[in-house]
């Protein structure tokens, strides 16, 4: 079984990475969306509301699995026998950071492959930090996330 992991912190989960999804669904028998717990960074939604966002915008993935780990993803690889790390890239700063990421996690894990997937052109601008920003000056997020969620993230940021 071919098994691939595409791990992120999906605060909140959008447009862009439930396309990534879709597609990483097409060419693995197992793809497993992994909300990384990064203890640098101060997260808007628990790690528990993101894997349970990220559910209910991907059911119709019959072969997606949604996961948390705290922890080194290329451990969580070996854990889970995947041999492909997904990553969407947006912009050529993107694949700075996620080209040194890749070669890290192949020293830590010489059997993890790391897949670049280009975005979706029409989601090249979209970030997590931009769905956060607009909804935190009340502006309409209907283009960014999925209506099963959208309420949720404006009832968390929206200023009151």
């Amino acid at each position: 079984m071919k098994i691939a992991i595409c791990p992120g912190s999906f605060d909140p989960v959008t447009k862009g990475h439930v396309d990534i999804l879709e597609r990483s669904s097409k060419l693995f028998d197992k793809v497993i969306a992994v909300v990384l717990v990064n203890p640098t960074k101060t997260p808007t939604f628990t790690t528990e509301e993101r894997v349970e966002m990220i559910k209910r915008v991907t059911g119709h993935i019959p072969n997606l699995e949604v996961d948390s780990y705290t922890g080194l993803v290329a451990d969580y690889a070996k854990m889970k026998n995947a041999h492909t790390l997904i990553k969407g890239l947006r912009a050529v700063t993107d694949f700075e950071y996620e080209f040194q990421q890749a070669l890290t996690n192949k020293i830590l894990n010489p059997d993890l492959e790391t897949m670049f997937m280009m975005t979706n052109q029409k989601y090249m601008y979209l970030s997590s930090t931009i769905v956060r920003q607009i909804a935190a000056f009340d502006g309409d997020i209907t283009e960014f996330v999925l209506p099963e969620i959208k309420d949720d993230i404006l009832e968390r940021i929206k200023p009151k």
